[in-house]
């Protein structure tokens, strides 16, 4: 049990005993001690005032006294400073601590929960390869699953692979249009990237002939429209060319966008995909194989990428699998009144006193949207697993439609509906801008990886750190610190927030990045090859710094617990890189190999011992190795 739970245990059993009054001890705030004060945690006192009719003052001094007698192997003091209770942790509880752990190889794990978790993640397109946003995405997903497992969670890793649909028929109209039969291994491309250019490739033609049809709408030449489609671009026409003439801007661009999107929608070759994608919910063998084989390009090249990465899956569902699951679930709906039918015979579910709006379930022809699928498998994943919290690692732009499927499995009483959480996060932008794929205008991950281990190369050289390493080691650390970078930067920041990335400044030595880190523990490495401790048991008496070091590496499991339920992975960057500075700091004023004492020199050994262990492991959690020479 860490100090914290201790102290907000110990101060629950006072307000009882001295007040006759209890209490959640989970209510009880506990912070560190303000650097200005005496004491290392402070138990924050103005939510019992007004239930105990004390004031701040008086409760402080009454409480304080009660612990510090009630439990004095733990406490050796206490003092109140304006509504806060600030206690004196006893040294031999620091140094025991100490001497416990610096050996206990598990130690920051908790014990088993009897927890089911799933973490779904990546969620590729078969359309193009992975790129920096899906770096993000797979290192939150693979640092939150790992956490939670720390945290005594049994935890399923899963992945989604968007295989079928519009975009994927795309590049494969443009492989055929423009080939000539061309593989990844006749060009020597990884097939992800294949695909991809041919992706890119479509747009381009789409452009092209989307500039015609536009002229052609401009011009009032409407054939082979529809009568209510042709009575709808007379009336775009006109507005756009009303919007013109009154130099009405927003007005001129928002019609012209409406005009566009139709003129791509009516080019031949978006024609041709819609007729491919067509044949292939049809089961059109030709179609299918060329599918399957341009699939197959694109998950071996997938393979690679996660392999590099390390991210990896437990199992992995794919689209054209599932695609037409979630139709029963809707006729459960319509049966108990949560879902209706509209006249044209859409389903729809009305979220209006939810805050919400109506949402499409199922289309009028009888054919899934997204939601009818991710409604089917979130009831496969229940059946096949019985999970009590299913994560979807999904960017910030899908909040409202993961609050609909959430909303939609309550509605119906879903035993797994309340599990739902949706780990949304922020966009990745470069400091260029917004990426775009179908502009072929996004950072691709193989290639952001190799830029990453070509700076840490670079800059290694440029410290003259790499005598007495042989070239195998070498390719290894420039691996080890470039992604070790790339993670930590995209890891270092809160979910939520969207956020620039930076490569120079990822990759820098000093300051908030994981070459900093690493540096740290290959430092601790080095003082220990030297000299390890002989487990000696320590002396309690404890300078600041040494002092500071072991409260923060008691702290570890708590933060690791936090992390894991706020699906957080930054609390663990954050918590590795203020230790990392702390030992820093510590190294710089007091020496280890010629510290002042033999009893000195254990602790601080022990102490390294801890450090270094404690860094590899929270560096673990966040998926970046560290080594053991830099």
């Amino acid at each position: 049990m860490s100090v914290v739970s201790k102290i907000k245990q110990v101060a629950a059993v006072a307000i009882t005993a001295l007040y006759n009054f209890k209490i959640d001890e989970n209510q009880i705030l506990v912070n560190a001690t303000k650097p200005e004060f005496e004491g290392e945690y402070t138990i924050v006192l103005f939510a019992f005032v007004k239930q105990l009719k004390k004031s701040p003052e008086a409760l402080g001094k009454e409480l304080g006294k009660f612990i510090v007698e009630a439990n004095p192997g733990l406490f050796v003091g206490h003092n109140v400073i304006k509504g806060f209770l600030n206690l004196s942790i006893a040294p031999a509880y620091w140094t025991d601590f100490l001497h416990q752990e610096f050996a206990n190889e598990t130690f920051g794990k908790s014990p088993a929960k009897n927890k089911k978790v799933m973490v779904e993640y990546s969620s590729p397109n078969t359309n193009k390869p992975l790129h920096l946003g899906h770096l993000r995405n797979n290192f939150l997903g693979w640092s939150t699953a790992a956490i939670l497992k720390a945290s005594g969670n049994e935890v399923i890793k899963t992945c989604i692979v968007n295989d079928r649909g519009i975009h994927i028929c795309k590049s494969m109209i443009a492989w055929q249009k423009h080939a000539k039969g061309a593989t990844p291994e006749s060009t020597g491309k990884k097939g992800d990237h294949l695909v991809g250019d041919y992706y890119v490739r479509f747009e381009e033609d789409l452009k092209a002939e989307a500039a015609n049809v536009y002229d052609q709408l401009e011009s009032r030449e409407l054939e082979g429209f529809t009568k209510e489609e042709e009575n709808k671009i007379m009336l775009l026409v006109d507005a756009l060319e009303h919007a013109e003439r009154s130099q009405n801007k927003e007005k001129y661009n928002e019609i012209k966008s409406q005009l566009i999107e139709i003129a791509r929608n009516n080019t031949p070759i978006m024609k041709e995909a819609k007729q491919m994608l067509l044949k292939w919910e049809q089961g059109d063998e030709e179609i299918l194989a060329l599918w399957r084989k341009m699939n197959s390009w694109v998950y071996a090249g997938f393979d690679k990428t996660y392999e590099r990465i390390g991210s990896d899956f437990d199992k992995i569902y794919y689209e054209s699998d599932l695609y037409l699951l979630g139709k029963d679930i809707v006729e459960e709906g319509l049966q108990k009144g949560v879902l209706f039918r509209k006249d044209d015979g859409s389903v729809w579910i009305d979220l209006t006193a939810d805050g919400l709006d109506e949402k499409l379930v199922l289309r009028r022809d009888g054919t899934s949207v997204y939601i009818t699928q991710d409604l089917g498998l979130a009831q496969l994943k229940y059946k096949e697993y019985g999970i009590d919290e299913s994560i979807y690692v999904v960017g910030d732009e899908q909040n409202y439609h993961l609050k609909v499927l959430k909303l939609i499995l309550q509605k119906l009483g879903a035993p797994y509906a309340n599990g739902i959480t949706h780990l949304s996060y922020g966009m990745v932008e470069l400091p260029t801008g917004k990426m775009k794929s179908r502009e072929g205008t996004v950072v691709d991950a193989d290639d952001l990886v190799d830029t990453m281990i070509e700076i840490a190369k670079q800059k290694t050289k440029e410290q003259g750190k790499t005598e007495g390493f042989t070239e195998a080691e070498l390719t290894e650390l420039y691996e080890t610190i470039g992604l070790g970078a790339l993670k930590f930067f995209l890891l270092r920041v809160d979910p939520k927030k969207k956020m620039i990335f930076n490569p120079e400044e990822s990759i820098e030595l000093q300051g908030f990045t994981g070459p900093f880190v690493q540096y740290t523990h290959a430092r601790i490495k080095s003082i220990l090859r030297k000299e390890m401790p002989k487990a000696l048991p320590l002396s309690p008496d404890l300078l600041r710094l040494e002092k500071d070091i072991i409260i923060s590496l008691e702290q570890f499991t708590t933060v690791i617990e936090e992390a894991g339920n706020d699906h957080d992975p930054s609390k663990i960057a954050i918590y590795v890189f203020n230790l990392a500075k702390t030992f820093n700091s510590f190294y710089t004023e007091h020496s280890i190999a010629n510290a002042e004492t033999e009893e000195k020199k254990e602790l601080r050994l022990q102490l390294a011992v801890l450090t270094a262990r404690t860094i590899k492991i929270a560096m673990g959690l966040l998926g970046i190795p560290v080594p053991e020479r830099m």
